[in-house]
């Protein structure tokens, strides 16, 4: 019993040498979520912007400011992981009742492997990668979810979809809670025995084997990403109008 008590108050712990943390925010008042007290949730931590992070509910929200795109919208925050091969994480997030889909942008927490290519810096340089969500406003009345993956083989210099959504078909509901869970391993040398996986509320959107990276010293798994803002880059991705992001229920395990 002491020790399952010393799980539930601690958000941060080791099992058997590897890496846990576990986050829901009950014990947050609401108000402003500052840095300092982000720090203390998450550790390291780069790019947290105070006026963009309130506590509500016991829930993070997330403000996307209207007429803006990509760090001058949302957050783009990040976290050092204790190096590893292979992570998992699960997280809760929820769009606003009045969220303006607009065209779309990056959702949530992600991984990022070796130097973490992001912002269309394609990976085929076998230097890094990342996995993260992006929600996505098609123009045919379908809004959907789906994975965003930089890897050393990607078609072109943005992020790959692989060709999946979530959900298959219809669109997402705003205020309604999704439950997303991230799975990401590293290959190894120049091999395709990565692997990466994303299921939402329980449905499998993508499990493959990956070629993540083709140098070993760069294959690590290193950084957790929270990265929620508008765009692309052309101005039809902004709103009018002041967004709002909801997360909760973090847990990261590190496998390997």
């Amino acid at each position: 019993m002491r020790v399952l008590l010393l799980l539930v108050f601690l958000s941060d712990y080791t099992v058997d040498g590897l890496y846990q943390k576990s986050l829901n925010w009950n014990n947050h008042p609401n108000g402003e979520y500052k840095d300092s007290t982000a720090k203390s949730d998450f550790g390291n931590i780069r790019g947290w912007k105070n006026n963009r992070a309130y506590i509500s509910g016991g829930s993070p929200r997330i403000t996307l400011e209207k007429n803006a795109l990509s760090g001058a919208c949302g957050m783009i925050a990040n976290m050092d992981l204790p190096s590893g091969t292979a992570y998992e994480l699960d997280f809760d997030l929820k769009f606003h009742s009045q969220f303006d889909w607009s065209r779309g942008g990056k959702v949530g927490f992600g991984f990022g492997l070796g130097n973490g290519n992001t912002g269309c810096n394609p990976a085929t340089d076998g230097n890094g990668g990342s996995l993260r969500i992006m929600w996505y406003n098609d123009n045919s009345n379908r809004v959907y979810l789906k994975p965003y993956v930089y890897y050393k083989d990607m078609p072109t210099n943005c992020g790959d979809d692989f060709g999946v959504s979530y959900p298959s078909s219809g669109s997402l509901r705003k205020g309604a809670w999704y439950k997303i869970h991230l799975y990401v391993k590293s290959n190894t040398g120049s091999d395709k025995n990565g692997h990466v996986q994303v299921k939402i509320n329980g449905a499998a959107v993508l499990d493959r084997a990956i070629r993540w990276t083709t140098n070993d010293s760069k294959r690590q798994i290193n950084r957790l990403m929270f990265h929620s803002f508008r765009g692309g880059s052309q101005t039809y991705w902004q709103s009018t109008t002041d967004g709002y992001i909801y997360y909760d229920n973090l847990q990261i395990k590190q496998i390997a």
